[in-house]
């Protein structure tokens, strides 16, 4: 029985070096884990932009993170912050050497179903097990007129609760209202149309009303037709 349990034990202890555990790297090593943990403390040092942790009883997101010197007062770390429940923005500044609250959380994805009127929540579906889960419009930004019926969309959650999601990098509109190019020049290139979901974007001057062009939803810019 003993020459049993050693065996055990040494291919136990091969199994678990032969993983890679992600705590082997730093804790802030990547935005998002599938693992939701809370308490792990790391450095001021090792924040980025997306980011979440805990302060104060809060939970906020790192929008910015900037490092900086002052002097004989060391380096420091200076961070825009997203309060995930209110929505407002706030900034703080941390020792490098300072350490700080991490919250692991998990990502999944969404389909979009519609906008509750009455909360002002958007609401969205789990396409396997079809669970419906409300998030608040301001999660969104600017990129809530985006959406499309059954578009997919990534949400961080931390304890079932929506942390920030995002939406696809490229998404398809129809041109509602196409304006005749200015005469600045003789032959000008470019110019604005209404798209339908209300965004006004630059686009070449052959694009007409009705086209369907790709849109880059992160800096709202035309990239071709559809």
């Amino acid at each position: 029985m003993g020459i049993f349990a050693k065996r055990l034990s040494r291919a136990l202890s091969t199994c678990i070096l032969s993983k890679q555990w992600p705590y082997h790297q730093s804790l802030f090593a990547s935005a998002w884990s599938a693992t939701q943990l809370r308490g792990v403390k790391s450095r001021g040092s090792d924040l980025k932009p997306g980011n979440v942790i805990e302060k104060k009883g809060r939970i906020y997101q790192v929008v910015k993170a900037q490092h900086t010197t002052q002097g004989r007062g060391g380096a420091i770390i200076q961070v825009e912050l997203h309060d995930v429940d209110s929505g407002s923005k706030s900034s703080a500044r941390f020792r490098t050497d300072e350490t700080l609250e991490k919250v692991f959380v998990a990502e999944k994805s969404f389909r979009y179903l519609y906008t509750d009127e009455e909360t002002g929540n958007i609401v969205l579906m789990e396409p396997e097990t079809y669970e419906q889960l409300d998030v608040p419009k301001h999660l969104f930004g600017e990129c809530y007129v985006y959406l499309q019926d059954d578009m997919e969309v990534d949400v961080q959650l931390y304890e079932e609760r929506a942390m920030s999601v995002s939406i696809p990098r490229r998404v398809t509109c129809t041109v509602a209202e196409s304006e005749i190019p200015m005469r600045a020049s003789a032959t000008p290139q470019y110019k604005k149309v209404l798209l339908d979901n209300g965004l006004t974007v630059q686009v070449p001057k052959y694009v007409v009303e009705g086209d369907r062009i790709i849109v880059n939803t992160t800096n709202h810019s035309y990239v071709s037709r559809a």
